[in-house]
């Protein structure tokens, strides 16, 4: 593991399982977009790298409300530029960001990553769907937390629309796309809606809403719970069967 910086003096942390180079994944952590650092998912990183048999870039990108929307996009974007990684991961405001990224390069007319792996993704920022009203008290996270964040991310209204994953347009020639939800969790439906809607404009989707957890359950909730280790496996074994395909 080394920490390095990329563009603009990005920081940035690198994880190598092994000497020889393996495929690259793009990480961007989770956090609501106001919290996270390399720190915080670095068991993550670390278990991603060894599970999967991959490289993982972590990316210490910009956080609101000091740096609202787009800063942590730019961020994510010219660190995909710059590495041209197999793979952008991402869980949370962490998968927003990877898509969102996507989205820029897929605009922009640059190369994109071959895969986008999207764990419990925020996909739209103006919370439309049943699943922040039902699933958002009494869970791991909570709807008026996730409004406050989302205010600080975008703190003008009209921006959200605009800046969701789920609303683009458009989403032909997105990259292969795996996405993970959790049942008990305030943005499930919106991460479901992202799969129906990348599959139905010809992406190749992998989609599995994992039942019984809650939003975050790849942070670290496999130490106390046998069903988020089971899905922690079956997720590592997603990341390596598509990285490689």
């Amino acid at each position: 593991m080394d920490d390095i910086h990329g563009p603009g003096g990005l920081p940035l942390r690198h994880y190598r399982p092994c000497e020889q180079a393996r495929p690259l994944m793009v990480f961007a952590h989770g956090g609501a977009f106001v919290m996270g650092d390399l720190d915080t998912h670095d068991r993550t990183c670390r278990r991603i790298a060894v599970a999967c048999d991959v490289e993982v870039l972590a990316v210490d990108y910009r956080l609101a409300p000091e740096h609202p929307y787009p800063a942590a996009i730019e961020d994510v974007t010219a660190v995909l530029r710059w590495s041209r990684p197999a793979a952008v991961a991402g869980d949370s405001a962490g998968g927003y960001l990877a898509s969102m990224a996507c989205l820029r390069l897929r605009d922009a007319g640059d190369p994109l990553p071959a895969v986008q792996m999207l764990i419990c993704p925020n996909t739209d920022l103006t919370l439309s769907h049943p699943s922040v009203i039902d699933k958002g008290t009494g869970h791991a996270l909570d709807a008026d937390f996730l409004a406050w964040a989302i205010a600080q991310w975008a703190p003008d209204p009209a921006t959200r629309a605009p800046a969701s994953p789920l609303l683009a347009p458009d989403l032909h020639g997105m990259p292969d796309t795996l996405i993970v939800t959790a049942e008990h969790d305030a943005l499930r439906d919106e991460g479901d809606a992202y799969a129906h809607r990348l599959a139905q404009a010809g992406v190749r989707v992998r989609h599995r809403q994992e039942p019984g957890l809650t939003h975050g359950f790849i942070q670290n909730m496999d130490l106390t719970s046998p069903e988020a280790a089971a899905a922690h496996d079956r997720l590592f074994r997603d990341i390596a069967s598509l990285i490689r395909r």
